[in-house]
C-alpha cells in the first residue's frame, strides 16, 4: 500500500493540491496511491494520542499508517523547516510498526525559492533516526503559486521533467 503525507493541517493548502497532482499522475501510470492530509488529524491528537495513548478518532489512521509500505511526502517550508504537526504526527504513530524499515520519497515546497531544502533536510535526519528508507531523489519546489494552472496541473517545463523524473523511480523503489 503507497499513501501520500499532506503534511500540513492548513486548509485548502498548495500542499494538498501537489499531493492530488501526485496521486493523479501516479495512478495515469499504473500506481494507485491514497492521501493522508495532515487535516484529518484529531484535533485534540497532543492531549489524546502521544505517549502511547491512543484515541478512537486516531485508530483509522494508524491502522493507515501501519499498512503502508511506501510514503510519499509532501512538505511545505514553516519557518525554516518541516510543519510541527507532523513531528507530532510522527511522534503519535506507533513505533516500529509505522516507518521501521520502509520506504519514503520527499517533496518539498514553499512560496520562496528554494523549495524547503532545510526542512527536507531536517526531516530526513528523522527519517534515519526511524529507520524509514529515503529514497535519494528529492524534489525541492519553490515558488509553489506559480506552478499551477487553472486546473491545479503543474506547468512548468523544469517541474514537470524532475516531478516526472521522481515519480517514474518512487515507483519501482
Amino acid at each position: 500500500m503507497v499513501t501520500i503525507i499532506s503534511a500540513t493541517n492548513r486548509p485548502n493548502s498548495s500542499t494538498y493540491k501537489l499531493a492530488q497532482y501526485y496521486q493523479k499522475k501516479l495512478k495515469e501510470k499504473g500506481f494507485e496511491a491514497g492521501i493522508l492530509s495532515l487535516t484529518q488529524l484529531p484535533a485534540n491528537i497532543i492531549e489524546s494520542d502521544l505517549y502511547k495513548k491512543r484515541s478512537e478518532e486516531f485508530m483509522p489512521i494508524q491502522d493507515l499508517v501501519s499498512k503502508t509500505d511506501k510514503f510519499l511526502f509532501i512538505i511545505p517550508e514553516y519557518n525554516g523547516s518541516f510543519p510541527g504537526v507532523l513531528k507530532v504526527f510522527i511522534d503519535a504513530c506507533s513505533f516500529p510498526e509505522s516507518f521501521y524499515e520502509k520506504k519514503a520519497a520527499l517533496v518539498g515546497l514553499s512560496s520562496g525559492k528554494y523549495g524547503n531544502i532545510r526542512g527536507i533536510d531536517h526531516f530526513t535526519g528523522v527519517c534515519h533516526y526511524m529507520h524509514l528508507n529515503i529514497m535519494p531523489l528529492k524534489i525541492h519546489i519553490g515558488s509553489i503559486n506559480k506552478e499551477f494552472d487553472a486546473d491545479n496541473n503543474l506547468f512548468q517545463k523544469d517541474t514537470l521533467k524532475f516531478t516526472e523524473e521522481q515519480m517514474d523511480k518512487f515507483i519501482l523503489f
